[in-house]
């Protein structure tokens, strides 16, 4: 996992749209690394990028898992983007394989 990785990941973060959330996990596999799902975390964390929509990014259990800013912050704007959150878990989320 190298500066590659980080771009792609970059990448894959900043084309989940509005309403939508992928895991940890799914971004891995999209960023072509699928087992480097704690790695997205990590890289999720550090980030300084403005707009980079990475409170769209929730862990593969359904829960919305960590945010810089905090997770009461983090489930207040996946909610104002019409994301269902109940009990902390995305409504409707499905693990994908």
């Amino acid at each position: 996992m190298g500066k590659g990785f980080k771009e792609k990941v970059y990448q894959v973060v900043a084309k989940i749209t509005k309403g939508e959330v992928l895991s940890y996990q799914d971004v891995a596999k999209k960023a072509g690394s699928p087992k480097a799902c704690r790695a997205v975390g990590n890289i999720m964390n550090r980030h300084h990028i403005k707009g980079l929509p990475c409170h769209r990014v929730i862990r593969s259990d359904a829960s919305v898992g960590g945010y810089f800013w905090g997770t009461k912050k983090k489930i207040k704007r996946l909610k104002e983007e019409g994301v269902k959150i109940e009990s902390g878990k995305v409504i409707g989320f499905k693990k994908r394989k």
